[in-house]
């Protein structure tokens, strides 16, 4: 069998705490790899709603994971 796979995706609780973390202004680090992340504002909505949401992508340069959440809310997507 061998030894247990590591998940693609970050788990509910390191979302949480990347979240967290962002929200008081702090310096995100991956929880896996505990590397600096990049941070992209993506902006906008789709052509004609009455909205636009401010999301924020949180990218590993390491181990390429990312987190994708709304900034208002602090809600992942």
């Amino acid at each position: 069998m061998g030894a247990p796979r590591e998940r693609a995706q970050y788990t509910a609780a390191e979302q949480r705490a990347l979240r967290e973390a962002f929200a008081e202004g702090s310096a995100v680090r991956c929880p896996r790899c505990d590397v600096a992340m990049t941070k992209r504002n993506i902006g906008g909505g789709s052509f004609g709603l009455g909205y636009a949401r401010a999301r924020e992508w949180l990218i590993c340069p390491q181990c390429r994971r990312s987190a994708l959440f709304d900034v208002r809310r602090g809600t992942r997507n």
